[in-house]
């Protein structure tokens, strides 16, 4: 299949070619957030040791365990999404995925509904290929610490050459 899409560069022959992203932007969990989401799991866990019943120690534990998770993938998952002229890099729990502009078929700002209310996430699809079949990539506001549509806006002007 040929890579040559609305995202993709010129010439759009051969297998892309693999170098390191120098960052002209980037986005990440705000410090604020992964802090406040570690104090409060230190603090559920504590309430957990004191809680007298176990359900409740049950519910806390649980509580706690999660948003220190959240706190651990939001201090080590930094930058979630760079980007710069030749394409994007993704962390994630399992490793860096790295795109070149080219290997990108849409990238788009998608509103789903979360908890009831209808919040905007960004959607990054890449073409597929032979080890890479039906991948999405969905950031959300949290993840990028900025609006998704903002972030759009900026992924277009690093791709055109203008950020």
């Amino acid at each position: 299949m040929d890579n040559c899409g609305p995202w993709s560069a010129g010439g759009c022959s051969g297998a892309p070619e693999r170098r390191a992203l120098t960052v002209a932007a980037q986005w990440s969990a705000r410090p604020v957030a992964v802090a406040a989401a570690g104090s409060a799991g230190a603090v559920a866990t504590l309430l957990a040791v004191l809680a007298a019943d176990s359900s409740g120690r049950l519910l806390l534990g649980l509580a706690a365990t999660g948003l220190l998770g959240a706190a651990t993938l939001g201090a080590l998952l930094r930058p979630r999404l760079a980007a710069d002229a030749q394409g994007l890099a993704v962390r994630g729990p399992t490793g860096t995925v790295r795109l070149q502009w080219g290997e990108i078929e849409v990238v788009e700002v998608v509103r789903t509904r979360r908890l009831g209310r209808t919040v905007p996430v960004l959607e990054i699809s890449p073409y597929d290929t032979p080890d890479r079949v039906g991948a999405l990539l969905v950031l959300t506001r949290v993840e990028l610490g900025a609006d998704p549509r903002d972030v759009l806006d900026r992924l277009l002007a690093v791709r055109l050459g203008q950020g």
